[in-house]
Parts: structure tokens; sequence; C-alpha cells
């Protein structure tokens, strides 16, 4: 996957959760979700824009962490949501799939780009020796 197929991807998850914050009720543990459900999931693709800027390989990781923490409370808050009211079971099951599986994309990423820079130290290191 491209990283501009990977964008398009984040920027459709934080639109399709704002489409769900639409159909909440007006009830106070309703707009916290809401507000929170907003903050995480756009988040998490305005970090991974960031992420895609990255001015050094520690940088690409550490933004990427960030995305990560935030895709994962946005599980975590689709899966409160349904546990305050199971009606919400079919609107957010396509909603934990596809940020379920970006979380696995980034855990992938996160690795790989960790590997990376420890060749990439190792390599230098026997450059030196």
């Amino acid at each position: 996957m491209t990283e501009s197929e990977l964008k398009d991807r984040f920027n459709r998850f934080a639109i399709e959760v704002y489409k769900l914050t639409t159909k909440f009720p007006n009830a106070p543990v309703y707009q916290n979700i809401n507000s929170q459900l907003l903050r995480v999931s756009s988040s998490s693709a305005a970090n991974y824009h960031a992420a895609c800027r990255a001015k050094s390989k520690a940088d690409f990781i550490n933004k990427l962490k960030i995305v990560e923490e935030e895709l994962d409370e946005s599980v975590f808050w689709l899966n409160y949501l349904v546990g305050i009211d199971k009606k919400w079971i079919v609107d957010t099951e396509p909603l934990l799939k596809k940020g379920n599986e970006l979380l696995s994309i980034i855990v992938a990423s996160i690795n790989t780009a960790k590997r990376n820079q420890k060749e990439s130290l190792f390599k230098k290191s026997k450059i030196k020796s």
C-alpha cells in the first residue's frame, strides 16, 4: 500500500467516524464520546500525515507511535459506545474493522522502521571499525 493510499484510508476513517457521531443523541455520555472519537480519529489521520513528513527515522517512528496510540483509543471509544448500547454494533462494526486494520498496518510499520533503524546503525558501526 502506498503512502497516498494509506493517507486516504486514514482520512476516510476519520470522516466515517464523524458521520457516526452525527447520529448520537443529545445526552451527556454521547457528547463525551462524540468529543473523544472526533479528537482521536482525526488526530490519527493528522499524525499519519505528519509521520510522512518526518525529518529522520527516529522522528518517523515517534510519530507513528502517536498514530498507534490515537488509533488504539479510537477502537476503545467505539467499543465503549457498544458497551453503553448494543444498538451501535451495526454502525461500529465496520469502523472497528477499519480501525484495527489500520492499527495492524501501523504496528507493522513501526516494527519495520525500528528494524531498519537498527540495521542502519549496525552498518554504520561496522564501517567505523
